[in-house]
């Protein structure tokens, strides 16, 4: 008889039996590698947060920072700060292989629906309160409560659902899938793959695809940094340039992949830190629509989160059968308190991220990974030249694989059960087609309810769940509520 594989021992030893590595059937070179595929994947984030905050200018003409002229490192080093902290607390406290940053979306309804409205401060003071807000809730056992409430075949859905979402953000942010005169949507320019991203993105999904089929180790990181190295020589080649909002389309998306000129930036970020005021936004708009600014950022960040460690906790094989995913009260508590942390440090508010995937396909498993990425956020505020060679064509073909990956969960939903394969098609198609994780799983729900009420079996339905799907009625109703009360 074989005997059993010794337990590391030493340093190695501790950090194995805290983060539950082996326990987890992983390893710690899987869980680095798993890390720094989840930063590659989402380091994106420390360059377009400030594109999207940065430029906006508040009710008083001023822009986030200084107040008179765009400081866009300022806010990127900022958003790298926030990231790399949280993602660690996430690892250290949850064990789990979850990075936080600051929340695509919820951003840009700060910068465009509630800024406009009062001061930049103002507005970073409502996304602490509901923080603020969605912490308590945690606190109290709400948020636990209503996650294990959730039919464990809608939990899959939701699953299912990010799979197909992810993969359109990947096909969407490389320019392989654009929005067209004619038709929503369209493939490449005009219906042809005509530009040097396009192909750099093609050969770098041929090659992730033909790595993970053959199961090659590190194989989403391998493509990640392959793809780079081709893009930077693409561009050293052809000199495509950046897109320009459009006015060069055969150009880069976001960020044009070159060798940085330097290595090392000072971080610049006094600017933004703290610079929130709690109860401001109630002197400049009604209680109503404060409530209400609130009420849309608490509910698309409390499902949005669901939707996300359900998904990614599910390809990392932590899901139990009944839906169940360990020390959810701990991830739910990190996730509320980065909420309220973004909005302190002028970040908006900050969520788990659908791209923690990538680390997960990379093989990631425990927090340890989560600390991995967190620290590279953290060296990402000095380095920030090297996040910004990596450009969306780069790291699309990860998201598109890990959207496969999650997919395969499909198989586990009955179809041949009305009651729960309608609700379960309305969330899946309803995230990528809306463009929202959040509308997917309110979809969801009310016709999960909707369909159990009509057939008699309401007591099938958890009483949470009753009081969530009024919640998403609310949040749907939202627009003609502000329009009835004159305050849109």
């Amino acid at each position: 008889m074989a005997a059993p594989p010794s337990q590391p021992t030493g340093f190695h030893g501790r950090l194995d039996r805290y983060f539950h590595i082996s326990e987890r059937q992983s390893t710690l070179s899987r869980e680095i590698r798993g890390g720094l595929a989840t930063f590659f994947t989402m380091a994106y984030i420390v360059v377009l947060n400030p594109l999207i905050l940065g430029g906006v200018k508040d009710a008083d003409g001023q822009v986030l920072g200084d107040g008179t002229t765009p400081n866009y490192a300022m806010i990127a080093a900022a958003t790298a700060l926030t990231a790399g902290i949280l993602t660690i607390l996430m690892g250290v406290v949850a064990k789990v292989p979850f990075a936080l940053a600051a929340g695509l979306g919820l951003n840009a309804f700060v910068a465009f629906g509630i800024a406009s409205s009062m001061s930049w401060e103002d507005a970073m003071g409502l996304v602490v309160l509901e923080g603020i807000v969605i912490t308590i809730l945690v606190l109290t056992g709400f948020r636990t409560a209503v996650f294990h409430a959730i039919p464990s075949q809608l939990k899959t859905a939701i699953s299912v659902g990010i799979g197909l979402f992810i993969a359109l953000i990947g096909f969407v942010d490389s320019g392989f899938v654009r929005k067209a005169a004619g038709t929503p949507l369209e493939l490449g320019i005009g219906g042809s793959l005509t530009s040097w991203p396009i192909f750099v993105f093609v050969i770098g999904l041929l090659v992730t695809v033909l790595l993970v089929a053959r199961k090659v180790k590190g194989a989403i990181l391998l493509g990640i940094v392959g793809t780079t190295i081709l893009a930077i020589i693409v561009e050293a080649v052809a000199k495509v340039g950046a897109a320009n909002g459009g006015k060069n389309p055969l150009g880069w998306s976001l960020i044009v992949p070159t060798l940085p000129e330097k290595v090392v930036g000072v971080p610049d970020f006094p600017g933004v830190l703290g610079q929130f005021s709690l109860f401001g936004s109630f002197s400049k708009v009604s209680v109503v629509l404060a409530v209400l600014f609130i009420f849309t950022l608490l509910i698309t960040d409390f499902f949005d989160t669901m939707g996300t460690i359900v998904g990614v906790g599910r390809q990392a094989d932590l899901v139990a059968d009944d839906g169940a995913l360990p020390r959810t009260r701990e991830i739910l508590l990190v996730d509320s308190i980065a909420a309220a942390a973004g909005g302190a440090a002028s970040t908006s508010s900050n969520t788990t991220y659908i791209e923690s995937a990538a680390g997960v396909g990379e093989g990631a498993r425990t927090g340890f990974a989560s600390v991995i990425t967190g620290v590279l956020f953290l060296l990402a505020v000095f380095l920030s030249p090297l996040v910004d060679i990596v450009p969306y064509e780069a790291a699309a073909p990860a998201l598109v694989v890990v959207g496969f990956l999650m997919m395969t969960a499909i198989r586990d939903i009955d179809f041949n059960d009305y009651e729960i394969a309608i609700p379960a098609f309305l969330t899946i198609v309803l995230m990528p087609f809306t463009y929202s994780i959040s509308n997917g799983i309110g979809a969801g729900f009310i016709t999960y309810v909707l369909i159990k009420a009509i057939k008699g079996k309401t007591r099938e339905v958890h009483p949470l769940l009753w009081v969530v799907t009024a919640l998403f009625v609310i949040y749907f109703l939202i627009g003609p509520v502000k329009i009835l009360l004159g305050l849109s």
